[in-house]
């Protein structure tokens, strides 16, 4: 078993939009389909015109955060949103019966319908593609230009995730939520 997470070095994105496709490829998606798994927002620029901090812009990278307490989770009243072996949140779609009651409960904002399945969807670490086959990254870590992602293993003190989140400085979205999530954004 293992506790799979992902650390950002979203500094580094140039918003090339290569995660999204190779996600959406990876998961059988619409290439032009605006719902996806994972997504590159923008920070805004701080400061008033003239005064402005251009420095502030940011691209920034993200997805389903992997909570360890996953509010969606709590209030799936057919349980098809749960936790596998590895501690990943997952969508049973034989059990969703499209209530959307995950969707409201995600602070996240990152579950969405999938239409080619009539279920909720959200990332789930390529947990049912790639990693089945025995791959050790993501689809979006493996065709990153940049090497914005890092993919690994928290509970393996060799990996190369917990080796950088042990010389790095990092934070997490809403912590004040308690949910734990599990994708970390260094600094």
């Amino acid at each position: 078993m293992a506790r799979y997470a992902i650390a950002l070095d979203y500094k580094n994105c140039i918003d090339c939009k290569a995660c999204e496709v190779a996600c959406k490829e990876e998961n059988g998606i619409l290439l032009g389909a605006d719902k996806q798994r994972i997504w590159v927002g923008h920070a805004p620029i701080k400061g008033e015109y003239p005064f402005l901090d251009l420095t502030s812009n940011a691209f920034v990278p993200s997805q389903c955060q992997q909570c360890e307490v996953a509010p969606c989770e709590s209030v799936c009243p057919t349980h098809a949103t749960y936790y596998d072996e590895n501690g990943v949140v997952r969508v049973d779609a034989e059990k969703c019966i499209l209530c959307s009651y995950c969707m409201v409960a995600c602070p996240y904002d990152a579950r969405y319908v999938d239409d080619r399945t009539h279920t909720v969807d959200k990332c789930n670490f390529c947990s049912d593609t790639r990693l089945a086959r025995g791959e050790t990254t993501t689809a979006c870590q493996a065709t990153c230009p940049t090497k914005v992602r890092v993919f690994g293993d928290l509970d393996d003190p060799e990996s190369e995730i917990s080796q950088l989140l042990r010389v790095r400085e990092y934070f997490t979205l809403k912590p004040h939520l308690g949910t734990n999530p599990k994708l970390f954004y260094l600094t």
